[in-house]
């Protein structure tokens, strides 16, 4: 049995999640730059751009067909004055916009086709496909001068009957070594296909096409995973990708959620050399303690006890975030924080969340990367499930949790907005450049206005996070429709 749950779309309204936790979203979480492809920069200005998500967005009168908006970062940051904002009608996007087919439910950057722009591949994983209810789809909308225009190219289920939520989850990472970006792809099956780099933008097609098993169960009817989450980044410095797979473990009845490293090899990924990780759904690989070597992030947003009593192996009430620092062997020691943690906010209390979501980067050019943790299910004051972010600094050490640790929420001087229930701020969370200043800025998703979504930007000074230069970017102001429950912000492209 599935003792830890964490989303499902049942159906095409707004699913629950076990527990107590988020409540209102659709989509699963993301994290964290892969330590393998540097920030998205889908324009080539040399600014890192952001991707936000709306996959519950009203297109043309349609629940749920789903948009994504990419925020071009700019000299002050990003805003909605330069965006795209596309759907399955915007240029030559495969398909059409359609009730319940949640476009931009998973997204994953790099450049596919090796012409100098960042590519998006989007996938709309509740896309009917003929006759196959929920069979998914995939595109990659190709980056140029003027970033995304709806340029685009498909890219077909090769099993359409051998599973559904065709592009339910994606990576980006060059597996085998051959300096090219290659794109890892799930479905509810366990199977994962993996597409070579060398992608043709006038064809779509890519330059081979390999499959993997890792241990993980598949979906079933009614419960549509396959893998959770996918992760690339290099953890053992060969300067090939790994993958990290998160789904549910086969060797007990339990069925606990794990994760799953899988080296990237000269011949691509290897399930031969497979090695088992912490639980989180929510995985970010970055260098924390400056080794050279990638760090694997992972959130365990759940709490230490089940509904019926059952206790959840490494997990804490509130939540936790394991740390495994990696080594020219690949996985290395493990560390756990939560809110009880140093000098981490808050305190470790059942149904926050903590490590929801998750993110790295340089916020302060010491060349540690620094994590940002999201508990969008924290309460403050009267309001409950208002949401916190917090940013943990990096060091020789690794990452510190006693020294310069950020807090912020919406009723942090100068953030903008207010605590309010059920905002979830922190729904995701990014670190990157969007100023070209060459330190990481914090992107925060929430579920502002009863989940039409927001974006806040809150900017680096060049030594920590800051509210001086912050804004707030609505819905509406990125051209969602603020119709049903849009959700823009609750993902972000990695």
């Amino acid at each position: 049995m599935q003792q830890y749950l964490r989303l499902a779309l049942a159906t095409a309204a707004a699913a629950a999640l076990t527990g107590g936790l988020l409540s209102l979203s659709v989509t699963t979480a993301t994290a964290a730059d892969s330590f393998k492809i540097a920030k998205a920069d889908f324009n080539g200005d040399g600014i890192g751009d952001v991707v936000v998500s709306a996959p519950g967005a009203y297109v043309t009168g349609k629940a749920d067909a789903g948009q994504v908006v990419a925020l071009y970062g700019t000299a002050t940051g990003v805003s909605s004055t330069k965006r795209s904002t596309l759907s399955q009608n915007s240029g030559n996007v495969p398909g059409t916009a359609e009730k319940g087919d949640y476009f931009g439910d998973s997204t994953a950057y790099a450049d596919f086709n090796g012409d100098g722009y960042d590519d998006l591949a989007v996938g709309s994983p509740y896309e009917k496909v003929g006759t196959d209810t929920d069979g998914g789809a995939l595109a990659i909308l190709w980056g140029s001068k003027s970033g995304l225009t709806g340029q685009s190219s498909d890219v077909p289920d090769p099993a359409v009957s051998g599973h559904d939520n065709w592009g339910q989850t994606l990576a980006a990472g060059d597996f085998d070594g051959d300096g090219k970006a290659d794109l890892a792809v799930g479905s509810s099956a366990a199977t994962l296909y993996v597409y070579k780099g060398g992608f043709s933008s006038s064809t779509g097609k890519p330059g081979g096409r390999y499959t993997i098993k890792p241990p993980i169960q598949p979906g079933s009817t009614g419960f549509p995973y396959g893998p959770h989450h996918l992760t690339a980044g290099d953890v053992n410095g060969d300067g090939r990708t790994d993958l990290v797979v998160d789904g549910y473990e086969t060797q007990t009845s339990n069925g606990w959620n794990t994760n799953y490293l899988v080296p990237g090899t000269a011949s691509g990924l290897s399930v031969a050399s497979v090695r088992t990780l912490k639980p989180g759904i929510v995985t970010g690989i970055g260098d924390i303690n400056g080794d050279g070597y990638g760090d694997i992030v992972t959130g365990a947003g759940w709490d230490a006890t089940t509904s019926d009593g059952t206790t959840v192996p490494d997990s804490a009430n509130g939540g936790k975030v394991n740390i495994t620092y990696g080594s020219a062997s690949g996985p290395a020691a493990t560390t756990g924080i939560t809110q009880n943690s140093g000098n981490i906010p808050g305190s470790s209390e059942k149904g926050d969340a903590f490590g929801w979501d998750l993110d790295l980067g340089d916020v302060n050019g010491d060349g540690y990367q620094d994590v940002v943790v999201s508990a969008p299910n924290e309460d403050l004051g009267a309001a409950t499930n208002a949401g916190m972010v917090t940013v943990i600094y990096g060091s020789a050490s690794g990452a510190d949790t006693t020294t310069g640790v950020q807090s912020f929420a919406q009723s942090t001087a100068g953030v903008p907005g207010a605590d309010e229930k059920n905002d979830l701020f922190g729904a995701d969370v990014k670190l990157d450049d969007v100023n070209g200043d060459g330190k990481a800025d914090l992107i925060v998703g929430s579920y502002e206005n009863s989940a039409d979504g927001a974006v806040t930007y809150l900017p680096s000074d060049g030594t920590k996070i800051v509210t001086t230069g912050s804004r707030a970017i609505s819905a509406g102001a990125a051209g969602v429709s603020t119709a049903g429950t849009p959700q823009f912000g609750a993902l972000f492209a990695d």
